[in-house]
């Protein structure tokens, strides 16, 4: 369908501003931070508060958010996206102040080490660890440590399957859901239709998704395994039940359709939908553009469904 008219006056107003993979790290994450003064008021929590624990790399900061009413809560670690590069826990703020009131679940939301400063694995070293710290000290959170589960956007979708993946592979704690926002699952090369339909044009291009590896990978060949690329891993049997959201005019997505499918394959309870007309990144616009607030209504309420009942694998 056509370009969503609120997503194309969204990118009329991105006109002029450099393309995100002409920028020095520094000058992409400032811009990336300004538009955090567009986006509309989010949902009203409970109680916001920050953590310091001690991580892999070094001392790790997250952001808990608390619903309104008694616990104990449904668990949500939430990994932040764009391109393992860019982003942090203000640019994703309202989007976790919408799950946590529309999900009525505690959100820790993780500051992981960012690329190039800190390349892959460091970042989801990072995320692995904070789920298995958050699951330890659900009680002190308000929370159910029977009732765990990931979620991340672009990047941080990425982050959330590949900590699926490894918390399965590696002794756990038991996720009960895995919340995908049009996920990056794959290498840019060879790349799949949707790379070339939407390479430029729509705000995420393929230029930028290249700058966003070359930033993460110390080596290309490290984008054949399947802890930076889940789609290329051999087996997703046995991982927790899935929402995948994609977006029609996404380079990545096919790449996020094309996981949805392999975790079916593999035995996966897994829902799909994709929202034509918009973009990617298009649910950070909330309470501006319309079917961002619908995807959040359905993301909230398949949370819900995901994690009602305590959860044993």
């Amino acid at each position: 369908m056509p370009l969503d008219p609120q997503i194309q006056a969204l990118l009329d107003k991105g006109t002029g501003v450099p393309a995100t993979h002409t920028l020095p790290v520094d000058v992409a994450r400032a811009q990336y931070e300004a538009r955090i003064a567009l986006m509309a008021p989010p949902a009203a929590v409970a109680d916001v508060c920050e953590r310091m624990i001690d991580g892999p790399g070094g001392p790790l900061r997250l952001r808990i958010y608390k619903p309104l009413g008694a616990g104990p809560f449904p668990l949500l670690v939430f990994f932040h996206g764009s391109g393992f590069v860019l982003c942090s826990l203000d640019t994703h703020d309202g989007m976790c102040r919408n799950l946590c009131a529309g999900a009525a679940c505690v959100v820790v939301s993780v500051d992981y080490r960012l690329a190039p400063e800190h390349k892959f694995p460091a970042g989801i070293e990072d995320c692995l660890h904070a789920v298995r710290w958050a699951a330890a000290h659900a009680s002190e959170l308000g929370a159910d440590p029977t009732r765990v589960a990931v979620a991340g956007d672009s990047a941080g979708g990425n982050m959330a399957a590949v900590a699926a993946l490894r918390l399965r592979d590696e002794g756990g704690p038991a996720l009960c859901a895995q919340l995908l926002l049009y996920p990056v699952t794959d290498y840019h090369t060879p790349g799949t239709p949707s790379y070339e339909e939407n390479a430029e044009g729509y705000g995420l291009s393929r230029d930028t998704m290249k700058w966003f590896w070359e930033h993460y990978l110390s080596d290309p060949a490290q984008g054949a395994h399947p802890h930076a690329s889940p789609l290329r891993a051999r087996d997703l049997a046995g991982l927790p039940s899935a929402l995948v959201i994609t977006a029609e005019y996404d380079p990545l997505r096919d790449e996020g359709e094309l996981y949805a499918q392999k975790l079916r394959a593999g035995g996966v309870r897994t829902a799909l939908s994709r929202y034509d007309g918009v973009n990617h990144g298009f649910m950070f616009w909330v309470g501006v553009v319309d079917k961002a607030g619908v995807a959040m209504k359905e993301t909230c309420a398949w949370l819900r469904g995901a994690l009602a009942a305590p959860h044993h694998s």
